[in-house]
């Protein structure tokens, strides 16, 4: 080569007779015998004189690689033959030994050029106290962790059991030999303690494939995580207390390329000890390929993330026929840290797979967990249910025993255990919600409460706890469904009828026809209006569906309170770009999102019930005063012989009057001028509970079977004339009845009204029997909204919530959660207000025409 003293080089070539080409290819050197330069003789070359000549390795030395100098021969072969020149028999991986037998074993090993090559070499090196060659001890041992698949059959393993004890130099592979968390849990460091948003410090030793140290390093983002981030991001990994879950694909070809030859790393724990000096401790590491093949032990003390070596054939310079990497790499801490019992306060399990296509993708994950032992809250849990759930069969009972006293039962039939069930989903319900949302409640305060040392952690995804909680709200959800279902069929099958107390006014009308009812005076409208108007509050709930929903997004998107359910210590409601987000814990989530329903249910009912009724409008009590301006009463049978009874006598005797006297009527009332609205006299007491007597239901009954019967038979058809006037009978019939009724007309049917005991209202429960007689019970209380949706606004927002919730808890997803929430809201109305409207227009015999 011939510099020309610029950037381009010329070359050209050196007399073929006398002159070689230097080691560094720059320089034509004179050498007469150069020819004969090889095997043991090497080409001494004088730079200076440009001249080069032959000369022989001397005894105990041999040619290097580069053929310029003669260097000492492998110290086995100087112990083997005292010379540089080994037998074929006693070669083994370059290295030259006395003795090549080996342990007979029938153990596997890859078909790998690299253990073809080291794998026997490395064992005899290490075996042999003579050599006690450090590096091929540590050779040794990466050689069984490389067999991922085969380790605990493999040759490898096999060998590495067989070197003697008395070798100095052969690292350990197994922490113990049994079961590790009985021995390294309890020689784990005590006292360690972390405080809330520390660090964890760790130190890694890694070694090269052949063995040799390369020395210590900082665990950093991105040392052990093979997914590309930002540093920011992968430090976030180490901050204690907070999980952490990095996922991604990877091409193997990318992996091969940053890691061409495995690198095996010792992972260890900095941390300060009482006295205030640093010191390491192991991280033990099990393997769970280990696991899988029955070495339930397999705490080993080294791992490597990629490895493209153990995958070649024939020749190092192959590319593999496979590559083992790291698929999983999940660091585990337990809690407390401080005391620790079984379980070391740090394990790192590892999970590899092989890729056989160098172009395949690979799903690579790293993550870091936090367990303890949950036993004591798992006890707790099923002790609650136990608890709460014999209560909830209880009261099942007794709902059930009203239910049957309601209905004049006296024998346990089919229907008295369906309603039992019925009874039990829904206390039952309140059981699983009561116990999961306590759950929910207690981890948000004792997990994201803590402020100086963390001793507490969330149940990990997926555990027993975290998969029975996610199964009790599936059940409380059901049940719930169930119970809603059962409040839903029997408020559309209710027995309504309204009563009309308007008289005729002056001379009566023609006799009608044989047969016919005799034709009335008496405007039907006020009966319809009143009808209307039950109609129109069917579905009236004490809180607003649609502003439940967008306040609930509105805290938990928009103001950020969602993130409060992530599985870290902060408690920021809107973290930046640059900070991690730790995975969702569905228990967080679950109690964030039932606290924001209940607190936003619980204001709006406050703001509707304890001011808008009351200072603003209040459709329940509207619509009783509306039935005394109407002179109608409403007389409704929830159970067969249970139910409401809204007296709208009008104190006046008429209704269907103009206008100037209805204003000089409401004035009588104001100025106490005429009668109280109350069923009884000198009483304003006009809502009752009703308990009747078996003699009264059956003639109830035997007034309307034949409009059963008709709308048995006409069921969506035509009603002709002589059904409605079947019809019309019926009604002046029922009308004619339950106003003489209600006036006491009927001595064997009378009724009394009088205050329900302290301990019925509690209970729900009538202690007396109504054999011979009815019972009228005062109800203040509105009771006969348990009728409509009003009166069970609590299983209705609990529905709601749940049904959230559980939505949320499948998804993920608090948008979607209440889209779906509203979608099944409107469908529920609609089903109740068209069944209801149906059966109204039955029970009353009002034309479903003009319900509007």
């Amino acid at each position: 080569m011939v510099d020309t003293g610029s950037p381009i080089a010329e070359c050209s070539l050196c007399n073929q007779d006398n002159q070689v080409v230097s080691v560094d290819g720059r320089l034509c050197l004179a050498c007469p015998n150069c020819k004969q330069c090889g095997g043991s003789l090497v080409q001494v070359e004088n730079l200076p004189l440009r001249t080069a000549n032959c000369q022989a390795c001397t005894n105990q030395t041999v040619p290097n690689a580069l053929g310029n100098m003669c260097i000492p021969c492998h110290e086995t072969f100087i112990w083997t033959t005292n010379s540089c020149t080994c037998p074929s028999n006693n070669l083994r991986g370059g290295l030259c030994f006395e003795n090549t037998r080996i342990p007979a074993s029938s153990g596997s090993m890859p078909d790998s050029i690299w253990y073809e090559m080291h794998l026997q070499a490395s064992y005899l090196a290490c075996a042999n106290t003579q050599y006690s060659n450090q590096t091929a001890c540590q050779l040794l041992t990466n050689l069984v962790l490389l067999d991922v698949n085969g380790l605990v059959s493999g040759e490898a393993l096999i060998l590495y059991r067989n070197v003697p004890a008395m070798t100095n130099y052969l690292p350990k592979l197994f922490y113990v030999d049994t079961n590790i968390a009985a021995s390294l849990g309890q020689t784990a460091p005590k006292g360690l303690s972390f405080q809330k948003d520390s660090q964890i410090v760790l130190k890694i030793v890694k070694y090269d494939a052949r063995g040799n140290f390369l020395g210590w390093e900082d665990v950093r983002g991105g040392t052990l995580q093979l997914c590309p981030d930002t540093q920011t991001l992968l430090d976030a990994a180490y901050k204690f207390g907070s999980f952490y879950a990095q996922s991604c694909t990877i091409r193997v070809s990318d992996l091969l390329q940053r890691f061409p030859e495995p690198v095996l790393y010792e992972l260890f724990l900095l941390y300060k000890d009482n006295q205030g000096q640093s010191k390491v401790w192991p991280v033990p590491v099990r393997s769970l390929n280990l696991d899988r093949n029955g070495l339930g032990a397999g705490a080993v003390r080294r791992f490597f993330l990629v490895d493209g070596l153990t995958g070649r054939k024939g020749s190092l310079s192959n590319p593999p026929s496979y590559v083992s990497y790291a698929k999983d790499l999940v660091l585990r801490t337990y809690l407390p840290t401080s005391s620790p019992t079984s379980e070391p306060p740090f394990l790192l399990t590892v999970r590899y797979a092989q890729a056989q296509d160098l172009q395949e993708q690979a799903q690579v994950t790293f993550g870091v967990q936090y367990e303890m032992n949950q036993a004591a809250r798992k006890r707790d849990t099923d002790i609650a249910l136990g608890v709460l759930g014999s209560l909830a069969v209880f009261t099942a009972m007794l709902e059930t025993s009203s239910w049957r006293r309601r209905s004049g039962l006296e024998f346990i039939d089919v229907v008295t255990i369906v309603k039992y069930l019925a009874y039990f989903a829904g206390a039952l319900s309140n059981t699983f919600f009561l116990v999961t949302y306590g759950t929910g409640v207690y981890w948000l305060i004792a997990y994201k409460g803590q402020q100086s040392a963390v001793e507490i952690t969330l149940p990990p995804a997926g555990s027993e706890i975290e998969t029975g909680f996610i199964i009790y709200v599936s059940c409380a959800f059901a049940l719930k469904a169930l119970q809603l279902i059962h409040i839903m069929m029997v408020q559309m099958t209710v027995s309504i009828f309204l009563i009309d107390w308007e008289k005729p006014k002056g001379r009566q009308l023609a006799k009608p026809a044989e047969n016919k009812p005799s034709p009335s005076s008496v405007s039907i409208w006020r009966t319809y209006f009143i009808a209307n108007e039950w109609n129109e509050i069917q579905t009236k709930r004490k809180i607003n569906p649609i502003l439940q929903l967008i306040l609930i997004l509105l805290l938990l998107e928009v103001i950020g309170i969602k993130n409060i359910a992530r599985r870290d210590l902060n408690l920021n409601l809107h973290p930046g770009s640059d900070v991690n987000l730790a995975p969702w814990s569905p228990i967080l989530r679950y109690g964030i999102s039932i606290s924001m329903w209940l607190a936003v249910g619980l204001a709006q009912t406050f703001f509707f019930v304890g001011i808008c009724e009351r200072f603003v409008e209040d459709k329940i009590k509207q619509f009783v005063d509306l039935c005394s301006l109407s002179n109608v009463s409403v007389f409704i049978l929830l159970h067969r012989c249970y139910g409401f009874y809204i007296h709208g006598r009008s104190v006046h005797g008429q209704a269907d009057i103009g206008m100037e006297t209805m204003y000089l009527n409401l004035k009588k009332e104001e100025d106490n001028l005429c009668a109280m609205r109350g069923l009884e006299p000198n009483m304003e007491v006009q809502t009752f509970e009703v308990l009747l007597s078996n003699k009264v239901r059956q003639q109830y009954d035997r007034i309307l079977s034949p409009l059963t019967e008709v709308a048995r038979r006409n069921h969506g058809g035509h009603v002709d004339s002589p059904t409605m006037q079947q019809n019309l009978k019926a009604y002046f019939t029922m009308n004619k009845f339950l106003s003489s009724f209600l006036e006491h007309a009927y001595k064997d049917m009378d009724y009394v009204v009088r205050e329900k005991l302290f301990l019925e209202r509690i209970l729900d429960f009538e202690f007396q029997r109504s054999d011979d007689r009815s019972f009228f019970y005062n109800d203040e209380r509105m009771l006969f909204s348990n009728v409509l949706y009003y009166g069970h606004e609590l299983v209705l927002l609990l529905f709601d919530a749940l049904l959230f919730s559980v939505v949320d808890l499948g998804t993920q997803d608090f948008v979607l959660a209440a889209i779906i929430t509203y979608l099944l809201q409107k469908i529920l109305e609609t089903v109740r207000e068209a069944i209801s409207r149906r059966n109204l227009a039955t029970k009353t015999l009002v034309d479903e025409r003009f319900l509007i």
